[in-house]
């Protein structure tokens, strides 16, 4: 815990071995209560030390508030005992005007940042669409997401790898190569081939041999550079593209099949093999080799997976998969077993489906058939940091529309245009504050203790609360926390910015200062914010 929440709970930790009690501080909370006139902080220890002493939790409270009476924490005015014994905690406002401070000091750099991730390295794959085809908004609306996601965790401490799995063999190149070779004789695509106009532009361009396979790798490639090309536009950029080819090719899958088998995990059945998953809590077996020899994907996917922990040496893997996946989460948990990685160190996540909104129509799309949107076109039409902010406002596993109109408009109601010009508004403060020629003294010397205005204390309550959000959001594996702090967060900041002249006339020059560094910290947190979602702090708008 960082600031005054630290050191609430570590004064909690010492109230209770003042009783002969010592408790994780993991097992109990300290939070801000919904409602202001509850106190700024409210505490469950009494609660869950109640549990097991075998006591009274109200009577507990009791005790541990004489401690914290007699040894109280800095800016403490008094505690209430509320409910079955929850303590409340009313501090002054001293505390927010010290913890905006902190934040002006630390800055960009440091403001918000942890080390609950203890360093431990993480791979993070995510996107990995297929090179059949374009990005389009269904396959890529979750790369936003992985990539702050990666932000996030680097931000908490973690050492992070980003990762694309180009899936660039198998029955889906061979596919791509016998649409191409159609496009190209003027014949028309099988039904499971792919239709888009896109394959039509490949077979023009495509002058290599009738060969389903070296036409199908030619037209990933080409794909696969299309795909970065759209990615950049995002701003997102991988440390790592990691072809399936080589794990193919390089023996690993036939390596997994002799681990599993000299573990006795693998049965054959009419020429197929059969990795026995449910002993590691799988809803049924698994197939790893088909009856013609080939390799199944999930076979190609232990080896991948067992390449990221075992010979790369990765601590977590976090994958981010769409929900058509999900059949997939238990085999390659249970595999990770199987093999003594460990599938608690495999995460999975799912996306599930998004649907764009315009006017009264809504817009859907598939790769196969053709009626895709691509995702360039849509960052082209709304922006790179609309784009992101969009794909980053709802949890990954809640179906999302969204409406494209809206975000166009350039008005209050878009929540991307809100945000943007909270940020906007901020840098204009300070472009006056040059103009005017205001020299703002260090800040030990201006006292903040004149910020009391209603505004100006949710404002600062809320800024100082972006380390928890930012931890929070890091655990969670949450992005769509620190966007819906920065709604919050700009929503406080256009009240202040109506209801508080910074610079004026009629506002006296020691509050314009004390104003000018809320002002300071507050672009600071909503810069801290914004580029851990990827998106660019405008300074004019």
């Amino acid at each position: 815990m960082n600031g005054v929440r630290g050191r609430i709970a570590e004064s909690l930790g010492a109230a209770m071995e003042s009783i002969g009690l010592e408790i994780d501080p993991t097992l109990f909370v300290v939070e801000r209560p919904a409602r202001i006139e509850h106190g700024e902080f409210s505490t469950n220890v009494a609660m869950v030390a109640a549990k097991r002493l075998g006591e009274n939790p109200r009577l507990l409270a009791e005790r541990i508030c004489g401690y914290l009476n007699e040894n109280p924490i800095r800016h403490q005015e008094r505690l209430e005992i509320a409910g079955p014994g929850f303590i409340n905690f009313f501090l002054d406002c001293g505390y927010l005007h010290e913890e905006l401070a902190q934040a002006v000091v630390r800055g960009e750099e440091s403001f918000a940042q942890s080390g609950i991730g203890g360093g431990e390295r993480v791979l993070l794959e995510f996107c990995s669409a297929n090179p059949t085809g374009p990005l389009h908004v269904g396959n890529g609306w979750w790369a936003s997401y992985g990539d702050a996601l990666a932000r996030l965790l680097r931000r908490c401490g973690y050492t992070v790898s980003t990762e694309y799995y180009v899936n660039d063999t198998g029955g889906q190149i061979r596919r791509l190569g016998e649409s191409l070779l159609a496009r190209r004789a003027g014949r028309e695509v099988e039904e499971e081939g792919y239709q888009g106009d896109y394959v039509k532009e490949l077979a023009a361009e495509y002058s290599g041999p009738e060969d389903v396979v070296a036409a199908g790798k030619w037209a990933a490639d080409r794909n696969l550079k299309t795909i970065k090309f759209s990615l950049d536009k995002i701003g997102i950029h991988f440390d790592v593209w990691f072809s399936q080819a080589s794990i193919e090719e390089s023996g690993a899958v036939e390596q997994i099949l002799d681990l599993l088998d000299s573990k006795g995990l693998i049965v054959e059945e009419d020429s197929k093999k059969i990795f026995l998953s449910t002993r590691f809590g799988d809803s049924r077996d698994r197939y790893l080799v088909k009856a013609e020899g080939d390799f199944t994907y999930l076979a190609g996917d232990i080896a991948y997976h067992y390449n990221k922990f075992v010979v790369r040496g990765f601590e977590r893997v976090i994958d981010i998969f769409g929900a058509d996946h999900h059949g997939q989460v238990a085999s390659l948990k249970a595999a990770m077993d199987a093999v003594g990685v460990g599938s608690e160190k495999l995460e999975i996540l799912l996306g599930q489906m998004v649907s764009l909104l315009s006017g009264t129509d809504r817009l859907k799309f598939s790769k196969r058939k053709g009626n895709l949107i691509p995702l360039e076109d849509l960052v082209d039409d709304l922006g790179p940091a609309a784009t992101r902010l969009l794909s980053l406002s709802t949890s990954i596993d809640r179906a999302t529309s969204v409406d494209l109109d809206k975000v166009k408009a350039e008005s209050m109601d878009n929540p991307v245009y809100y945000i943007q010009y909270a940020h906007a508004r901020m840098a204009s403060i300070e472009r006056v504050r040059d103009q005017r020629g205001i020299a703002l003294p260090a800040i030990s010397e201006v006292d903040l203790s004149l910020l009391v205005h209603p505004r100006e204390l949710a404002l600062m309550r809320e800024l100082m609360s972006l380390p928890e959000v930012v931890e929070e959001a890091g655990l969670d594996r949450a992005p769509y926390k620190i966007a819906n702090w920065l709604k919050d967060f700009s929503g406080l900041f256009h009240s202040f910015y109506h209801d508080c002249y910074v610079i004026s006339d009629a506002v006296e020059i020691e509050l314009t200062y004390a104003r000018l560094y809320l002002v300071a910290g507050c672009k600071v947190a909503i810069r801290v914010a914004l580029s851990l979602l990827g998106v660019e702090a405008l300074e004019q708008m």
